[in-house]
Parts: C-alpha cells; sequence; structure tokens
C-alpha cells in the first residue's frame, strides 16, 4: 500500500462577513494517486454537514504559489508574500480560503520527497504493468 502523507493546516474562508471564519483542514497527498493533491474541510464548513474533499493537480499547487494557475474548478493564486488563496467552484457556488504560504510550500516538499517531480507517470505506469503480469493467466 503507497504512503499517505497528511498534514494539518489553518485557512481562513473568506466569505462577505467582517470576519473570515478559521478552519483547520488537512491537506493529503497519497502515492497511489501522484499526480493529486486533496484538501479536506471539516463537516462544519460544508452545507450538507459532510467532510468536503477536494482534489487537484499538485503541480496546480506549486505553480499557484508563485503566479496566479488554474481555470476550471480550482484556481490558486499568491496573495502578498506570504499568503496563498485558493478558489473553489462547484454547482453550489465558490468557496474562497486564504492559507499561509509556508505551510503550503512544506506540503509540497514532503509530497516531492515521496514521489519525485517527472515520476509521478512512471509510477503509474510501472503499477499498470505489474497488474498486467499479475493477472494473466
Amino acid at each position: 500500500m503507497p504512503p499517505i502523507i497528511e498534514q494539518s493546516a489553518k485557512a481562513r474562508l473568506i466569505t462577505d462577513a467582517p470576519h473570515h471564519k478559521a478552519v483547520s483542514v488537512t491537506l493529503r497527498y497519497d502515492g497511489a494517486d501522484p499526480l493529486a493533491m486533496r484538501i479536506v474541510f471539516p463537516p462544519e464548513v460544508s452545507l450538507d454537514h459532510d467532510e468536503v474533499i477536494w482534489a487537484f493537480a499538485r503541480d496546480l499547487l506549486e505553480s499557484g504559489l508563485r503566479l496566479p494557475s488554474g481555470h476550471g474548478d480550482v484556481q490558486v493564486w499568491p496573495c502578498g508574500r506570504a499568503q496563498t488563496i485558493l478558489e473553489f467552484h462547484s454547482r453550489e457556488g465558490v468557496a474562497m480560503v486564504q492559507f499561509d504560504s509556508t505551510p503550503l510550500h512544506r506540503f509540497l516538499k514532503s509530497s516531492y520527497s515521496m514521489v519525485p517531480a517527472g515520476e509521478e507517470r512512471h509510477d503509474i505506469e510501472v503499477e499498470n504493468e505489474l497488474g498486467k503480469l499479475l493477472h494473466r493467466t
């Protein structure tokens, strides 16, 4: 079973309210799905009171820490020198979340120590080929 990295992080939900709501989220990287990373939001911030998990490309987060990146459901951009904004689009609406950039950098560094950049597809190809060999009769 491939290893999983999980790291807690603080985030601020950006809303129309005068004060942004701080929440604890979990950053997750699974070696079995090396191209993606996940952010797990607690049930209390969702409309249906269930845990919400957003998955998107790991390299989107990396590029979004330096310059505005992404289109479609997930967009990421730096906000000043020490903050990063993630914007999530769904049928229910749009959520904007602000993070300190340091924990995101630390998380990416951990994920790259598990699966280096450029080797994500190689791991998937090897796994697929092994699966084909093991299922031959």
